[in-house]
């Protein structure tokens, strides 16, 4: 695409640099905008970015949703999300199978938790009945070079995921007074 876009520049080039093939700008201004259209679609859908690299991170949330105590609470994981948003995070969530039923005592898949997180649906995850989510949570880390906001420690799978043991891969958080803390350590470079 890439090829594409500097051919449609040298057309416009070309139709505003020579006399004579002023016709070229019909096609050039076009063909510029378009293809740089797709250009930023295709990298900013591919998770690359000319200005920046998306920092991930994973929620576990059916942990993440138990931190007040008092029984699930979806406004737990919106509060998560909404801090690391503002801390320039792109998180993405992935649910224990059971989690509607936890919540609302029926099933609910990604399209209705995103929208209750106010997410895109690829960002959102409900593990399918019978899979641990703890193992898809870690590839999801791992895929995306994240750390994973949770409260486990996920001993049972240190031995397949030895970052569980390094220092800052697990963020814990919780609520003091009413105000959630994350134990956020300095951003690790992507």
């Amino acid at each position: 695409m890439l090829v594409v876009f500097f051919i449609s520049l040298a057309v416009l080039g070309a139709g505003l640099l020579v006399p004579g093939l002023d016709d070229l700008l019909l096609l050039g201004v076009p063909c510029v905008i378009a293809s740089l259209l797709i250009l930023l679609t295709r990298l900013s859908s591919s998770g690359s970015s000319l200005i920046f690299k998306k920092r991930w991170i994973i929620l576990d949330g059916s942990n993440i949703m138990h931190w007040k105590g008092n029984g699930a609470d979806i406004a737990t994981v919106q509060d998560a999300i909404q801090k690391l948003s503002e801390q320039g995070y792109t998180p993405g969530v992935v649910f224990d199978a059971n989690v509607g039923y936890k919540l609302r005592n029926r099933y609910q898949g990604e399209a209705e938790l995103a929208k209750l997180l106010d997410l895109p649906v690829a960002r959102v995850m409900v593990v399918s009945k019978g899979t641990p989510a703890d193992q898809v949570i870690l590839a999801a880390a791992r895929d995306h070079n994240a750390q994973v906001v949770t409260n486990d420690r996920f001993r049972d799978w240190s031995h397949q995921h030895p970052e569980v043991k390094d220092e800052g891969h697990l963020v814990r958080g919780g609520y003091r007074a009413g105000r959630l803390w994350l134990d956020l350590p300095p951003a690790k470079q992507q």
